[in-house]
């Protein structure tokens, strides 16, 4: 399977590698001359369509060629940019005697892709709605949003001592003035105020309520189906979500992305859940698990250990990162080698991140270190020992030209995940 996914060429084909054994799995064999073997057998169905059955299958020949005897083939589907069919549809039926048995589907190394919905649910911290909003409401809400970007802005900040800006555009966005105003002198990203703070849009105002109520069933249902034995993680609020910011990114073209990182806690409280559009072109959203280490035993490769899972984002679709998404994944838009062009954005993709930011965790409540600045709230991710375990720390750092201090407060919660604040000081993790 690991050279099936990295596509090796242990021997070129020849030409008698069509007429080889389909019942044969041949797991060695490079891809091509898998899909070889495959359009020999089945002429009348597509190479995409090939390729699609022979990944469902994890690369083996037999398995694929069975299932595809029970497909018809269907003409190719016009006008939708970046539609991706489900693999489930070219999987054989279950033997509902046998037991089924949960496979490790990322492998160390190496990119495990997912489109299908019940496939994204199951394999990462995640849920995926495609053809979410109704089409003239999509595209109203992305003509809108790619008026707006013209002027977003990329935001600057310290990265190990060299100034770096962010490698796509943005903008934040909330629904009154007064929160405006607030955001603008009480709030603090990457040690510094933002300058670019906007009142929520027209469609972006009309959308909210679709999304509230959609991810709040999302919640629920994984909560039932998901989490040990029924009920909210720890921390997880049990109140419901109820977003009232969003911040709203731009990616022009196939090289502007952003790399793997975990979303600020710091005005969402921990277990924080966050409701992701994506409108124009599709990108791919990549997903890797925090793999804590011992003190010291730390190597290159931990990052990587189980590999990534990449989804596909296509218009309109709802992600949901859920509660346990920040904590213990990263998550990034990986520069693209190519993109097809949607016929309203062109090359550029409309991301909308819609949050709840909690009173609890207002910034006139939550510690300041000696910069006279709000702390930022961090999870430890690298260290078994107190993996998961959080903290305030001084981010002022950040902020190009500025020097931060050494402020360090382990942060307690209950089990709701509303702060429990206390001047006790202890050592970083």
């Amino acid at each position: 399977m690991k050279a099936f996914l990295a596509g090796s060429r242990k021997r070129k084909p020849t030409e008698e590698a069509p007429r080889q054994n389909a019942n044969e799995d041949n797991e060695d064999e490079p891809t091509e001359v898998k899909l070889a073997m495959l359009s020999s057998l089945h002429p009348q169905i597509e190479q995409d369509t090939l390729m699609d059955v022979l990944l469902a299958h994890e690369g083996s020949v037999k398995e694929a060629s069975a299932a595809l005897r029970h497909v018809r083939p269907e003409p190719t589907r016009s006008g939708v940019i970046g539609y991706q069919q489900s693999l489930k549809q070219y999987a054989l039926p279950a033997d509902p005697t046998s037991p089924q048995k949960k496979k490790i589907k990322s492998k160390k190394g190496s990119t495990l892709h997912l489109f299908d919905p019940e496939d994204v649910a199951e394999h990462t911290p995640c849920t995926i709605i495609h053809n979410f909003l109704p089409p003239d409401v999509a595209n109203d809400l992305l003509k809108e949003l790619l008026a707006e970007s013209e002027t977003f802005e990329r935001i600057t900040f310290k990265l190990f001592d060299n100034v770096v800006s962010s490698p796509h555009t943005s903008s934040f966005y909330v629904d009154s003035y007064e929160k405006l105003m607030s955001q603008k002198s009480e709030y603090y990203y990457n040690g510094a105020q933002l300058t670019d703070v906007r009142r929520i849009t027209p469609q972006l105002s009309k959308v909210k309520p679709l999304v509230q109520e959609t991810v709040n069933e999302e919640i629920q249902h994984r909560i039932r189906t998901r989490y040990p034995d029924g009920k909210k993680l720890k921390y997880q609020s049990p109140h419901a979500w109820v977003p009232n910011s969003a911040f709203v990114n731009c990616y022009n073209g196939a090289q502007q992305s952003v790399g793997y990182h975990s979303d600020q806690l710091t005005y969402l409280g921990p277990r924080a859940v966050i409701g992701s559009i994506s409108l124009g072109v599709a990108r791919e959203f990549r997903v890797r698990r925090v793999l804590p280490k011992d003190a010291g035993t730390r190597t290159a490769e931990d990052a990587d250990a189980e590999g990534q899972i990449s989804i596909h984002l296509p218009h309109n679709s709802l992600l949901v990162m859920h509660a346990e998404m920040q904590e213990e994944w990263k998550h990034c838009i990986v520069p693209a080698l190519s993109i097809d062009p949607h016929p309203i954005a062109g090359n550029r993709r409309i991301n909308i991140t819609y949050r709840d930011y909690r009173a609890r965790m207002h910034p006139s409540q939550t510690p300041r270190c000696a910069c006279k600045i709000p702390c930022i709230l961090r999870v430890v991710q690298r260290k078994r020992e107190n993996f998961g375990k959080y903290f305030w720390m001084c981010h002022a750092g950040n902020v190009p030209d500025k020097e931060g201090c050494s402020f360090f407060q382990w942060a307690e919660f209950d089990d709701d995940g509303n702060p429990i604040f206390n001047k006790k000081l202890a050592k970083p993790p």
